[in-house]
């Protein structure tokens, strides 16, 4: 019988994912390519990991609003969606 394999990036995809659960609560910089050459730049908490998301929190530009966003390991592998860790006076890439 053939033996079963992952498929292809399954294991970059697990690695992302396990380079991002070190940070969960801390502060970061999220980077996201929304298309036609514009991209957003935003502050937030890394609050939670998932078997196929992350979510931020956006603390509202306005008093007391709070935005969760979501993304995937794979946005992050197709570099749609770039990761900063802000820890003290460095930054660290997460990738």
């Amino acid at each position: 019988m053939a033996s079963k394999t992952p498929p292809i990036g399954t294991n970059q995809l697990q690695e992302i994912r396990k380079n991002i659960e070190e940070y969960v609560g801390q502060k970061i910089v999220l980077k996201a390519n929304k298309g036609r050459k514009r991209t957003v730049i935003r502050e937030g908490i890394l609050e939670n990991t998932y078997p196929s998301i992350f979510i931020v929190r956006i603390d509202g530009q306005f008093e007391g609003h709070v935005r969760r966003v979501s993304y995937s390991y794979s946005d992050i592998l197709t570099e749609t969606v770039e990761i900063t860790v802000c820890s003290g006076n460095k930054s660290i890439k997460v990738s």
